[in-house]
């Protein structure tokens, strides 16, 4: 960019206490309003922080080799960031925020770093999970709206660990998808598979992420679940997970994504269910009624939502695109 063509407030005499003003006009000519207004909480945010725990440069750097770190450890299997954004409680702040679900809907919860973008695609009532040594499990679930409508051709993504707690991506050699797939419900809004019920498991900790939890104190293991996402035109974006109620891990996750209308009671296959989904009778079942918020029901809350918590902080604010930037005309 040619310095002769840009007009930039001038910047002198900096200060602890004036350095943040000053930051905040020189990225005051940026013309995407939104990015704008991000770039000016962020910077005062961090300032505020800098300032007031007197950050030592140290202990920047040290934060500095950390994120390094993180970054460096990134692979097609394995985002770290995802998981540092996990167990600090982001990954399901911002979820909850950009989905906001009105109460007769299905909560989302975290992706977590193991989603993958191979799964096979299979018919209802396909076996995702071809580990020997895990217990069969039925899950049979429905989709509808918030009328109590059936959904149809709704497309769904589900995975889970096998029975050691670990996902196939986690194995060096891997040369296919299991315990995982892409699935559709029916015309009455039902689909229906066989996996393996679901284990407790750590999440990976031998990387950075993990030395972090180890500085805190914490454990990084997370209960028994499996994980669920929802497309379909017209329908706000559903990532979000069953949990077994009871579980070691129900009320420490180390990831925060535990929410109690997502804990679930494994059933038992009755005779009529064995004979039509070909399982075995007294067999381990999952049901579950998910349901789907509306694009136009959800824009309509997050927007809501939004405006109510600018409210609160006293900030004259306006919508630009669904999203709040500050009213300045």
């Amino acid at each position: 960019m040619d310095p002769s063509q840009v007009s930039v407030p001038l910047l002198k005499d900096l200060t602890i206490d004036n350095i943040t003003e000053n930051v905040h006009a020189i990225n005051s000519q940026c013309p995407d309003s939104r990015l704008k207004y991000l770039l000016e909480r962020l910077v005062s945010h961090v300032h505020d922080f800098a300032r007031e725990t007197r950050l030592s440069t140290n202990e920047w750097m040290t934060a500095i080799n950390f994120l390094t770190a993180v970054g460096k450890i990134c692979s097609d299997v394995r985002q770290e960031f995802i998981l540092l954004s996990d167990v600090i409680g982001l990954s399901l702040l911002v979820d909850s925020i950009d989905h906001p679900k009105p109460s007769s809907s299905t909560e989302g919860t975290v992706l977590g770093p193991f989603h993958t973008h191979d799964a096979e695609t299979t018919d209802n009532g396909g076996v995702i999970s071809h580990d020997p040594t895990g217990t069969p499990c039925l899950v049979l679930c429905t989709v509808k709206d918030t009328s109590g409508n059936p959904i149809s051709g709704v497309k769904i993504d589900v995975w889970e660990t096998d029975s050691k707690g670990k996902y196939d991506v986690q194995y060096e050699g891997r040369t296919q998808p299991d315990g995982r797939a892409v699935l559709e419900s029916d015309n009455e809004g039902v689909f229906w598979f066989k996996a393996i019920v679901p284990v407790p498991y750590p999440i990976p900790h031998d990387g950075p992420v993990g030395k972090l939890l180890m500085l805190l104190k914490r454990h990084p293991y997370r209960p028994s679940h499996m994980h669920f996402m929802f497309e379909k035109e017209g329908f706000d974006h559903l990532i979000t997970a069953l949990y077994l109620r009871g579980d070691p891990y129900e009320t420490s996750d180390a990831v925060f994504g535990v929410k109690e209308t997502l804990l679930v009671d494994l059933g038992s296959a009755d005779a009529e269910q064995a004979r039509k989904y070909e399982v075995e009778e007294g067999g381990k079942l999952m049901t579950y009624d998910f349901v789907l918020v509306s694009d136009s029901e959800a824009k309509e809350l997050r927007e809501k939502e939004a405006m109510k918590a600018m409210e609160s902080l006293g900030r004259k604010m306006k919508l630009y695109q669904g999203l709040p930037i500050p009213d300045v005309d």
